[in-house]
């Protein structure tokens, strides 16, 4: 049993021959390879593409590089100081594109091949290919990659599986299935294992040998210790507002030091550049600006967190709007913070002012919805005080609340709509309950 990645998949398929390198980017290990070489070939081969018209090269691939005559021993090399001869990989693929038929070409790796913007930049000049490529690690890795196509390079970022991808290859109980998913996470690696204790393991192992050390390397930090004191400091506040001041204040105080607010900004950055994680802005609804500072983060996938902290920090609320947060983002929307500022006058006459928060503003194209992810609304002062700032908005577009036990979208009286959690997720047209 395969898991699907339809979602993703179909972003490819509109992307056919639209004249752009398509670059599939994500963190590693989220399955980018996989979409690439298995499931978009599949696709190919399905709609009658002609094997020897779709070529395939993966660059972390002994067999394929000794095919065009490359030494295997540069996988070895971890600084990435020593890349694939640009010249032998040209010469191997000419002649199988030498005809005027569309040729697929389907790169992994990409980042391991010598001066592989040129290389692909030449690809744009040939009407008959269609260019999909994956990287990681290095510069691939960058958010800021497109810039090396010279504008015309066509994005598909890649998350760790949402909770309806997990769930349709695990099945069974949909509590235990999202219990186990706000633990450790969708890396397809994770799910397929199948004790508690491999998944702990490789998740501890990848964070630290994996994400920090690439990130260490790429930007030659000596002092890697930092680097996780800031990402543990991040992790215990996901979904809280913050900025780099607050965590230098953090780790100089309980942990000693003297770390600097630009030191902590640049790490953050660079696991931005990672895909680790993501900072959020707050939107001022009525001023209709964003507010730089603080701004709240969140994890690319909430197992990793999790890890991060040894998985002594299980608390619901922050972990079910992380999760609500990566899956807006699986869906196309792009996400804020919101803010409604509130003026009221007391009885003396005296104006006061006030923010109240939503989690989420979702927009994409002229859709736009409101949520609150609330994890539990016990009574109606908790239900007002999680629907005040829908109540200030003054507007017309559909505001929802989501709390972690199971139940059926239901609406009221002003209009607003309650679901559970696992009822948001599972239900690809929940936005529209």
């Amino acid at each position: 049993m395969e898991i699907k990645r339809d979602v993703y998949l179909n972003r490819l398929i509109v992307r056919k021959h639209n004249g752009f390198i398509k670059v599939i980017t994500g963190i590693r290990r989220c399955g980018k390879s996989y979409l690439l070489n298995t499931l978009f070939y599949n696709h190919l081969i399905a709609e009658g593409i002609a094997e020897d018209h779709i070529i395939r090269f993966a660059f972390d691939s002994a067999d394929d590089l000794i095919k065009i005559g490359e030494d295997p021993i540069i996988l070895d090399n971890e600084r990435e100081d020593r890349k694939v001869d640009p010249t032998k990989f040209l010469h191997w693929l000419q002649p199988q594109i030498a005809d005027k038929n569309m040729h697929y070409i389907l790169l992994d790796e990409v980042q391991k091949l010598g001066a592989f913007e040129s290389v692909l930049n030449g690809f744009l000049r040939k009407s008959n290919l269609d260019v999909y490529v994956t990287g990681s690690n290095s510069k691939f890795l960058s958010k800021d990659i497109l810039t090396e196509f010279e504008g015309r390079g066509d994005e598909v970022h890649v998350l760790p599986l949402s909770f309806s991808e997990y769930y349709a290859f695990k099945g069974g109980d949909k509590s235990e299935a999202f219990d186990d998913y706000s633990i450790y996470g969708g890396l397809p690696a994770v799910t397929l294992m199948a004790t508690e204790e491999q998944k702990t393991n490789y998740l501890i192992s990848q964070m630290q040998n994996l994400y920090l050390r690439d990130i260490k390397n790429r930007y030659s930090l000596q002092d890697d210790v930092t680097l996780g004191e800031v990402l543990d400091v991040i992790a215990s506040g996901i979904s809280t507002l913050t900025n780099p001041r607050n965590i230098s204040n953090t780790m100089n105080t309980v942990r000693g030091g003297n770390i600097c607010d630009a030191t902590v900004d640049r790490y953050i950055g660079h696991m931005e550049d990672a895909f680790m994680l993501t900072r959020v802005k707050r939107y001022n609804v009525k001023g209709r600006k964003y507010i730089g500072t603080p701004y709240k983060i969140y994890f690319e996938d909430i197992g990793l967190r999790n890890a991060r902290l040894k998985f002594r920090q299980i608390e619901g609320t922050h972990i079910m709007e992380n999760i609500l947060y990566n899956e807006l983002r699986y869906r196309g929307y792009q996400v804020d913070v919101g803010i409604v500022e509130v003026r009221e006058r007391d009885a003396e006459g005296k104006e006061n002012r006030s923010q109240l928060e939503i989690d989420f503003i979702a927009t994409l194209g002229s859709k736009k919805y409101y949520i609150q992810s609330a994890y539990a609304i016990p009574d109606q002062a908790k239900y007002e005080q999680e629907t005040a700032s829908f109540d200030k908005t003054m507007d017309s577009f559909k505001k929802i609340i989501v709390v972690e036990k199971s139940m059926k979208p239901r609406r009221d009286e002003k209009g607003y709509v309650m679901m559970g959690v696992k009822e948001f997720l599972l239900d690809k047209e929940s936005l529209e309950a």
